[in-house]
């Protein structure tokens, strides 16, 4: 469906055609045909496998070959001729479906074999990705919270409930939704290549719509089973609205734990995916000098890291509420200085940067290694920016 609604919104099928011959891979049709669905037409595609694929697929299931392993699919991806970014995007994706399947397995990355995603018609599906927004070159990709649908799933180690293991745990930090349908509606693979491109999750479109297209799926619904894509264009004087998303705050008081300990806490809650950690100190009953600790978060995470606070400070219970946050839009990019590369995180009002930050590790890394101070690092970034 992401293939069929990307060749509507414009990518030539005949593009990705020729360009996936330059995977040494064969035994596909990857069609692309003009399709209705409850009265919407868009575009079907569809990645039909050959006979002699078929066969081979078959001769391998029965020698107990269970699918490709990233290292396979990696030499397939590198020694094509595909563009840079097509190659390092798709592997990207491929990477973040095996620490999903690797975690899930408790299994290293490396021995995961991609049983449905080794497949050839995956291979297609995330390469295809990769080449339509090369093809189309968007400045951002925004979505919608991601509809995962409902029922059960059949995987290869047994039938589970919507969504598939493999899709929860991709998922993991970006706002989801369910039942629409009593069926499965996004797949490891389409929740890889979500968590790849999408650069924002709102439901709130700040825009001006050009184009609308759609991918046609092959289930029939009581909705229409269809992705849609808008190609958009900002206001004229490039401006967009200050961001307002929904967090939940967590927060306690704390006056008889080791001090040493917060660090520890800290990286904790951060690896569980809060957003903003931070201790505040305050003065506790009987004048005991303390600290509250207030943690930032997506909704999807506030259970994980309430379990975290609960288990691993003394603190016997804690507040969460829900906040709204107000955010500059940013974005973050990669420039050349005197002393290599610095990542940048810029901030933009009414369509134009505010502000800026250099990245403190690129810069730590690159003082360290010129042996320059990270003032003069700082000060090559500024040169850098203002140049341009």
């Amino acid at each position: 469906m992401n293939i069929g609604a990307l060749v509507n919104l414009g990518v030539p099928a005949g593009y990705l055609q020729e360009e996936l011959k330059k995977l040494d891979v064969d035994g596909f049709q990857l069609e692309c045909k003009p399709s209705v669905k409850m009265g919407i037409s868009g575009t079907f595609a569809k990645v039909s496998i050959t006979q002699d694929q078929h066969h081979h697929m078959h001769h391998h299931s029965h020698g107990h070959h269970h699918g490709r392993n990233l290292k396979e699919i990696t030499k397939i991806i590198t020694s094509s001729g595909l563009s840079d970014f097509t190659k390092s995007r798709s592997l990207e994706m491929f990477r973040i479906i095996g620490e999903a399947e690797a975690k899930i397995h408790s299994k290293d990355i490396d021995e995961i074999h991609f049983h449905e995603v080794g497949a050839i018609d995956s291979i297609v599906d995330i390469v295809c990705a990769a080449l339509c927004i090369d093809y189309l070159k968007p400045d951002r990709i925004i979505a919608s919270s991601v509809e995962l649908g409902g029922g059960f799933v059949t995987c290869e180690h047994g039938v589970f409930p919507v969504p598939a293991p493999a899709t929860a745990e991709i998922l993991k930090g970006v706002p989801v939704k369910t039942g629409a349908v009593d069926k499965e509606t996004t797949t490891p693979t389409g929740a890889a290549i979500l968590k790849t491109f999408v650069d924002e999750y709102t439901n709130q479109m700040n825009f001006n719509i050009s184009k609308i297209a759609y991918g046609i799926g092959y289930h029939d619904f009581n909705i229409p089973n269809v992705l849609r894509v808008y190609q958009g264009t900002m206001d004229k004087d490039g401006s967009v609205d200050i961001e307002k998303t929904e967090a939940v705050l967590l927060e306690c008081t704390i006056d008889d734990m080791n001090p040493e300990q917060y660090e520890f806490i800290i990286e904790k809650l951060f690896d569980a995916g809060a957003h903003e950690v931070y201790i505040v100190p305050v003065i506790m009953k009987k004048s005991r000098p303390g600290i509250e600790l207030k943690v930032l978060c997506s909704s999807t995470h506030r259970e994980s890291l309430e379990t975290i606070i609960l288990k691993e400070t003394t603190s016997l219970g804690l507040r969460f509420y829900t906040v709204t946050k107000s955010m500059l839009p940013r974005e973050s990019r990669t420039i050349e200085t005197i002393y290599g590369p610095v990542r940048v995180k810029e901030a933009y009002y009414e369509g134009r940067v505010i502000k800026y930050k250099a990245e403190y590790d690129d810069c730590s890394k690159a003082a360290r290694a010129h042996g320059v101070s990270m003032r003069e690092v700082y000060s090559a970034v500024d040169k850098v920016l203002k140049r341009n």
